[in-house]
């Protein structure tokens, strides 16, 4: 990789990647054993009995779940949605892809992904869940499968490291976030969790089709770092130069609200985090 880009924020470093284990995952701490199928005699994920929500019909839905109470009110269909009996597995899928390889601050949007996916990731693994990683760049999409202990988040910290160098070597546009989930249906099972860390251009209406069908079985949680800029734009205005035209703006805090209502009907759930503490 260039040296221009050996630095600390815009390399990902393997060794941050594991520091953040600590506080979290504890070794001679005990683990409870993986929910995972043959650990443990238990019945299989479904759907559970404590109600999630009250939405709005959308393809796919099963007709038996549909509320006549909030359908006669509204009109429309409504179904009933219920919080799984879950498989304890988490699924973290880091973009890398070429709207995440910028930031005014000290760090990469990229970096803050990782670090919190990562951290997410030790959460789970403290608890003895099982984790799952995914990364898509340019070049396409990488898996580590599903596997648990400090191993297991060994191995997703330097696929992520390579993954993000390889990110700032080639650049590109890389694959529709689509391709990524399709692969993420076969790779986690029914009832497990799925973090998603990219920012609100990661997401296109082409995808939508794809994450409605993951989150069906799945708790399915976008996160979006927020780069400084997001959050606390300068009060001055900013010169913008497009060929022969100049013109200054004033830049206004970033607003998620129409992305947070669009994944919500796809029964997607949204976050948004400031800083690395995620």
């Amino acid at each position: 990789m260039s040296a221009t880009l050996d630095a600390p924020g815009i390399r990902l470093q393997v060794a941050e990647l594991l520091a953040l284990r600590e506080g979290v995952f504890q070794v001679g701490r005990p683990h409870p054993k993986s929910r995972r199928p043959g650990a443990v005699p238990a019945k299989a994920a479904g759907a559970g009995m404590d109600l999630r929500e009250i939405r709005g019909f959308a393809e796919g839905d099963d007709a038996r779940r549909i509320d006549p109470a909030a359908t006669a009110r509204t009109g429309t269909p409504h179904v009933r949605s219920f919080y799984e009996d879950r498989d304890d597995t988490l699924l973290l899928i880091a973009d890398f892809r070429l709207p995440m390889l910028w930031g005014t601050g000290a760090t990469l949007r990229s970096v803050r992904a990782a670090r919190a996916a990562v951290r997410r990731g030790w959460q789970a693994a403290a608890r003895g869940a099982s984790v799952a990683a995914m990364s898509i760049n340019a070049a396409g999409v990488a898996v580590i499968p599903i596997g648990s202990g400090l191993q297991q988040m060994s191995r997703i910290s330097h696929m992520l490291a390579r993954w993000h160098d390889q990110a700032l070597d080639i650049g590109g546009e890389g694959p529709p976030l689509a391709q990524a989930l399709l692969r993420a249906g076969r790779l986690a099972p029914p009832g497990a969790e799925v973090l998603i860390v990219t920012n609100a251009e990661g997401i296109a209406e082409t995808d939508e089709s794809a994450l409605a069908r993951l989150a069906r079985r799945r708790h399915v949680r976008l996160l979006v770092p927020l780069d400084p800029i997001d959050a606390v734009p300068p009060r001055q205005p900013m010169p913008i130069h497009a060929g022969a035209l100049n013109k200054f703006a004033r830049l206004r805090p970033v607003d998620h609200t129409s992305l947070a209502q669009r994944l919500r009907t796809l029964n997607v759930h949204f976050e948004a985090a400031g800083d690395d503490a995620g």
